[in-house]
């Protein structure tokens, strides 16, 4: 930090969080002085002049949002943290949008607050020329209160303010397309589609055609034109999850989309631009499959223009029961009942598991906990929490359930036709009739 005294107007209308965090930050060589409203701060910005202001957001007439908007107007080059003691994302992101330099959660821990006004501090004019995206719904499970997923948020907003490629890596179960929604819906393309492509459903051939569309007679049983993801996606956002299980040939067709925006239909001669923004996610390790040639390196710079790394459930230990709480609400809120709550043992068993499927096995667990449980109280047996080692291997399907998870797909992709699906699948009509009889696809 420079030698230069700063000064740091603290603005809170809890008149003891005035007192200590003034004592505070006076301990750490800044010039403090400390009013009880927003209006109060704004009064004082032209006699005080503060390097920096540190607000809290909850306050009176004037929240800690609607003042730095007022700030922003009036001096811009000014840096503002907020601070609150409510952890929601969206009030995060919604800070990170406004052009906050920073955002703390309470109660603060005075060497994070040191660190974060050096730093902010340290350079003003780069603090303040980084503004963050988007505000974020209240959607699905990316919620916590860790470090690590306050800096999620933010780098959620980063992203959605841009255009960039955003490539989202994560295990299974983190919420990637979680993210991956956040972050089209509060970004410049939210009018447009969002379009999700799981790439490791569809084998090269098909992968090809449900990206880039076809022409009629592009292959049997191509009896018609076809649009293809990404003229779907025209406007908006296509999101390529599970991008690693793509072989090397696909992944050279991606790269020149990537490249210069252009694709061409399967089977067509005619070049088709594209102006969809392009977010992908997989949990495989991309930098070993370098290595192995199995993944192109230049697809993967291409690709990770903003990268967002998602950590396990097993790294957020303080987040499991802020989930486990937004998991039963958002089901208690579906079905019009009480929102359940958890007994102090269930609380213990939910934070020592370590959730090898994440937040994904997070919710699973606890809809079965909400089948069983009597009374509005889950208890630890509710759980049905089974102890799994890492050498114990996930369930693998049966080949029963890949073939009819292959074969609806590929009736999806045709609309149902029933000629072009038992040409894609390589069997014949009857075959086809007895499998749909089989697997109850008519129905």
């Amino acid at each position: 930090m420079s030698h230069t005294v700063r000064r740091i107007l603290l603005v809170d209308d809890d008149a003891a969080i005035r007192a200590s965090l003034g004592e505070a930050l006076r301990g750490m060589a800044y010039d403090v002085l400390a009013v009880a409203s927003g209006a109060e701060a704004l009064g004082a910005m032209a006699r005080f002049a503060p390097s920096v202001v540190l607000s809290d957001i909850r306050m009176g007439e004037i929240s800690g949002l609607e003042l730095l908007t007022a700030l922003n107007e009036r001096v811009p080059h000014t840096p503002v943290i907020l601070m609150t003691a409510f952890d929601d994302m969206p009030t995060v992101v919604e800070a990170m949008k406004l052009g906050a330099a920073e955002f703390l959660v309470k109660p603060l821990d005075l060497d994070e607050l040191q660190d974060t006004v050096d730093r902010v501090c340290a350079d003003l004019d780069a603090q303040t020329a980084e503004s963050y995206g988007a505000k974020l719904a209240s959607e699905g499970e990316l919620v916590g209160k860790t470090p690590s997923m306050i800096a999620i948020f933010k780098l959620v907003g980063q992203a959605a303010r841009s255009k960039d490629t955003v490539l989202i890596r994560g295990e299974s179960g983190t919420g990637k397309e979680l993210v991956a929604r956040a972050i089209h819906g509060h970004s410049h393309v939210s009018g447009g589609p969002f379009v999700p492509v799981n790439c490791a459903a569809l084998p090269a051939n098909l992968l090809e055609s449900e990206l880039f569309g076809h022409v009629r007679g592009a292959f049997t049983g191509a009896v018609r034109d076809r649009r293809g993801r990404f003229a779907q996606a025209q406007g908006g956002t296509i999101f390529l999850d599970e991008i690693g299980d793509t072989n090397v040939d696909f992944q050279s067709k991606l790269l020149r989309v990537l490249q210069d925006r252009e694709f061409q239909a399967v089977g067509s001669d005619i070049t088709e631009r594209t102006n969809a923004r392009v977010v992908a996610a997989t949990h495989r390790p991309l930098e070993e499959m370098i290595v192995d040639r199995t993944f192109r390196e230049d697809l993967y710079y291409r690709l990770r223009v903003v990268e967002i790394l998602l950590p396990p459930l097993r790294e957020r230990q303080g987040d499991i029961l802020v989930l486990a709480t937004h998991i039963l609400q958002r089901f208690a809120s579906a079905n019009g009942t009480a929102v359940a709550k958890l007994s102090s043992d269930a609380e213990r068993m939910l934070k020592t598991h370590s959730w090898p499927g994440n937040v994904r096995e997070l919710e699973h667990c606890l809809l079965r906990a909400l089948l069983v449980a009597q009374g509005g109280v889950i208890r630890a047996p509710h759980l049905d929490l089974r102890t799994r080692t890492s050498s114990t291997p996930a369930r693998i399907p049966t080949l029963e359930e890949l073939e009819r998870q292959h074969v609806t797909r590929v009736l999806e992709i045709v609309d149902g036709h029933k000629g072009r699906a038992a040409a894609m699948l390589g069997v014949s009509r009857p075959r086809l009739a007895r499998l749909i009889e089989k697997f109850r696809l008519d129905t």
